[in-house]
């Protein structure tokens, strides 16, 4: 018998050649063709918010893990990524300060304090962004400058909610006043794709989290006389946060399930609760708050969507 048959080595016995650096970098490559969108549809303004978001967040991990002396964690490319992606959930009118505040929130409050890497209990992107949205509304939700339109406008969620038409194909497209990176439906798609290729994330998530957020808005619609109204649901899907909420937030590996089950049971989580946001609440929009709450509840989830082991009978208390 071969030596080599008798070699005895530590879990874990599957390994990846995936990093953590690896799977930030393919995640910020998939933000590519919003960010560009982003920088396009509303000028040099737009990228100096991303810049500005990316360098705060990257230089407070940095700066923050030398004083507390801890391992430096900032080349990983999770502050890059958390920076770019509160920039993309900014209107391209906040001053330069705004994701600045931010990004000191989203790295100290919610990433480092908690323990770091692996160990934030929400989205360190999105909980900085709820934190600005609370502490300065006005400023967070002035849509006013566009390249393509310099007026004033509402957004097209906005005006759904206040009973207007939209235009869907816009939506689609992109040419319309939002947040710098959410616009774009096609652009952010293409990012979709290319993280669901590599399989850095599971369709279970975002699958099941758009097909719940339609059924309900379908039944809203009916209920309330409208019908079976198409442009209404679609308008729903390419407004505000919704895509780049269900594919590049709600799949955070940190904070999402990692049960197969519980990546279904949060997806509808977070249909239902965008869905009671956007329609019921004081606001038009609602992703954010919704993957929030659905982060929280993420312990619960995986506790009861538990496989049971091979051989084993599931136990009535767990």
């Amino acid at each position: 018998m071969s030596n080599e048959m008798l070699n005895v080595s530590s879990a874990p016995h599957v390994r990846s050649e995936e990093t953590t650096k690896s799977i930030m970098t393919d995640v910020c490559i998939a933000l590519i063709p919003a960010t560009v969108f982003g920088i396009y549809n509303f000028g040099y303004r737009a990228l100096l918010i991303i810049l500005t978001s990316i360098a705060t967040c990257v230089a407070t991990e940095y700066i923050y893990q030398k004083r507390m002396k801890y391992p430096v964690t900032a080349y990983d490319m999770s502050a890059f990524l958390t920076g770019l992606l509160l920039a993309l959930n900014l209107p391209p009118t906040v001053p330069l300060w705004i994701p600045i505040i931010g990004g000191v929130f989203a790295i100290i409050i919610v990433k480092q304090l908690f323990g770091g890497l692996g160990c934030n209990f929400m989205n360190p992107a999105l909980g900085a962004r709820c934190f600005l949205l609370i502490s300065f509304a006005g400023i967070m939700t002035n849509y006013s400058m566009t390249k393509v339109d310099e007026v004033s406008g509402a957004t097209p969620l906005a005006v759904l909610k206040a009973g207007g038409e939209v235009d869907v194909f816009d939506m689609f497209v992109g040419v319309i006043p939002g947040c710098i990176g959410e616009t774009s439906v096609i652009a952010i798609l293409g990012g979709a794709v290319y993280l669901l290729l590599r399989r850095i994330i599971s369709i279970r998530i975002p699958l099941s989290y758009i097909a719940t957020f339609s059924v309900i808005v379908m039944i809203y619609a009916m209920m309330n006389g409208r019908g079976f109204d198409v442009n209404f649901l679609l308008a729903h899907l390419c407004g505000g946060g919704l895509m780049i909420g269900a594919f590049f937030m709600a799949t955070d590996y940190v904070t999402s399930p990692i049960t197969p089950r519980g990546k279904i049971v949060f997806g509808v989580l977070l249909g239902i609760l965008t869905a009671v946001f956007r329609l019921y609440g004081g606001s038009a929009e609602g992703v954010s708050y919704a993957i929030i709450c659905g982060n929280l509840l993420v312990p619960i989830i995986e506790k009861i969507t538990m496989p049971v082991p091979f051989g084993r009978e599931k136990k009535n208390n767990v």
